[in-house]
């Protein structure tokens, strides 16, 4: 039991772009992949958790927020492993040096994303917790929107733009049916109907390359209000 998180836990969450939330109602579970900000405090609002919390923003008619108002309780999966797999014994030769789209990839383009794959691959971190969706309209509200906004902001080649909602918490597409060339902020983030999730960690489970497992729990973890 401790006061704080690990330290290879916050830096997995300050780096990586996305997480899986699972959540689950009437025996029934359901699995997101969300954008989120990570904040390992805040200044003091009545409702939001102590210590460190995780914000994420969902739409209200969504399968997550209905499992998230009848059961709070949920799982979170982050990782900093890149996704790419190498090609398996049984893909010929052909078969292996063909890219996605048809064309060739070098032996050296091979070997950096190993090197890189490898590089990257560390940990992986279970987090359960318990969620809450913010009251609409509160100063909670809107401080967590502007705190999620601005994490998901980013500069590229000069230009500031925001991350695209291919995995965005709500439809690809606004309700006027356009995202207007914002990067889906609109729709997934400063949507007046859009809620303000935030979940406050209370235990985990640290998984690294090596099949090592080591366990972790915060001493606050009284439940929310």
């Amino acid at each position: 039991i401790s006061d704080k998180l690990p330290d290879e836990v916050v830096t997995c969450l300050q780096n990586a772009r996305f997480l899986h939330l699972a959540t689950c109602n009437n025996n029934r579970p359901h699995v997101s992949l969300m954008n989120y900000t990570y904040l390992p405090s805040h200044p003091g609002y009545s409702h939001l958790p102590s210590g460190p919390l995780i914000i994420m923003t969902s739409n209200p008619s969504s399968k997550k927020t209905i499992n998230l108002l009848q059961n709070p309780n949920v799982s979170l999966l982050v990782h900093d492993w890149v996704s790419s797999r190498p090609p398996n014994v049984g893909t010929s030769g052909s078969d292996r040096e063909r890219s996605p789209v048809g064309g060739r990839s070098s032996s050296l383009a091979t070997v950096l994303m190993q090197m890189n794959s490898a590089a990257m691959s560390s940990i992986s971190a279970t987090i359960n917790g318990e969620a809450a969706v913010l009251p609409a309209g509160t100063d909670e509200e809107r401080w967590c929107k502007e705190q999620h906004l601005a994490n998901n902001t980013f500069e590229s080649n000069g230009m500031t733009e925001q991350r695209q909602d291919v995995f965005s918490t709500s439809p690809s597409q606004s309700r006027s049916g356009s995202t207007m060339g914002d990067g889906g902020r609109v729709s997934y983030i400063e949507d007046e109907d859009v809620r303000v999730v935030v979940v406050r960690i209370r235990d985990g489970r640290i998984s690294d390359w090596k099949g090592g497992v080591k366990d972790f729990c915060l001493a606050d973890a009284a439940p929310m209000t």
